[in-house]
């Protein structure tokens, strides 16, 4: 089993687990938790995959993600106690797949022929979307758009990613170095409590 799948899986367990942590809090019933924790774990490569056009979608042509996701679900409804004081892991888990989502869903994007200004986008909505979806469905404001570089880091590492791709520069390492940009921007910036500036004023006066 190659590497990267291997961290696809992991990553897909960490956003369900995520998910289906969320819909708890939320006190939905173990139906409700499995739906968002399959839309959080999912969600974002369903949705890249619908957008170009590509079949079977994600999912669908991989039982493993649906496996993982029901691992993930029925960990959480008999450890959810032992699991909240994991975050530091589920966090590291989640920063990884969030790596190898933005990347995995811009090399499809490239696979498809897409401008690599598109596929980049579609990299992005692979790694995030799952995120948008949980917390819209669980009326909370994304965090995307509240808070922490997140979509800014797969941005980043997507960009190297395309940058590296120009040199002589075997795939593995390109894939590794890139989601590792990934993974070490978004460590930094939750440590140090970054975030991109917001719009406050304006040229003529406070907003």
């Amino acid at each position: 089993m190659e590497l990267i799948y291997v961290l696809d899986i992991l990553g897909t367990f960490a956003f369900a687990v995520s998910g289906a942590l969320v819909a708890a809090d939320k006190k939905f019933d173990l139906f409700g938790v499995i739906i968002i924790a399959f839309v959080t774990a999912v969600g974002g490569g369903m949705l890249r995959d619908v957008l170009i056009d590509a079949h079977p979608i994600n999912w669908i042509g991989d039982l493993n993600y649906l496996y993982t996701i029901f691992a993930a679900v029925l960990l959480t409804f008999l450890f959810k106690s032992k699991i909240l004081p994991l975050s530091k892991t589920l966090f590291l888990f989640d920063t990884i797949g969030l790596g190898v989502f933005t990347l995995l869903g811009l090399q499809k994007g490239l696979f498809y022929h897409l401008h690599p200004i598109i596929a980049l986008i579609m990299g992005m909505i692979s790694a995030v979307f799952g995120g948008v979806l949980r917390d819209v469905l669980t009326n909370k404001v994304p965090l995307i758009f509240e808070k922490e570089i997140y979509a800014s880091a797969c941005l980043a590492g997507g960009v190297t990613y395309l940058a590296l791709n120009h040199f002589n520069i075997s795939e593995n390492l390109v894939f590794i170095i890139s989601a590792s940009v990934i993974v070490i921007i978004r460590v930094i910036a939750v440590k140090f409590h970054l975030q991109l500036p917001k719009i406050k004023d304006d040229l003529f006066g406070k907003s």
